[in-house]
């Protein structure tokens, strides 16, 4: 049943990111610098990144079930507040970290961040259900 429930929990997570990223897509790609075409969409449209988050999602989904089970983090509403606490203090505050020395800009960080925060608590709360 563990390994459904970080399956479940990684594609919950990734499709957030879906959604997430469709609605910020034109702040985003303003702030990320990607180079775009006469139509507005980005030049390289390779599907390594997508292959990378499949598999990293995996990784946070896999961890954060681990840290619940040992911690007897359960339910819907529990998970949900531990996967926020993740994301809000160990995710974004690194995001944040890398994106200052990198000279990246404020929007990036809070778009990324913020995925990085609610992200989190959307696979905590599907962690949480199992």
């Amino acid at each position: 049943m563990e390994i459904i429930s970080v399956l479940v929990a990684a594609f919950a997570g990734f499709a957030f990111g879906a959604v997430w990223y469709m609605t910020l897509s034109k702040p985003w790609i303003k702030a990320a610098g990607v180079e775009c075409d006469e139509n507005g969409k980005p030049v390289n449209s390779s599907k390594l990144p997508f292959l990378i988050s499949a598999v990293c999602m995996l990784l946070v989904a896999g961890m954060m079930r681990h840290m619940f089970a040992m911690a007897g983090i359960n339910g819907g509403g529990k998970g949900m507040i531990a996967g926020l606490g993740v994301g809000l203090f160990f995710i974004a505050p690194w995001v944040a970290m890398n994106y200052g020395y990198a000279g990246r800009p404020r929007n990036l960080t809070i778009i990324d961040g913020g995925y990085a925060v609610f992200g989190s608590a959307v696979i905590g709360m599907v962690l949480g259900f199992f």
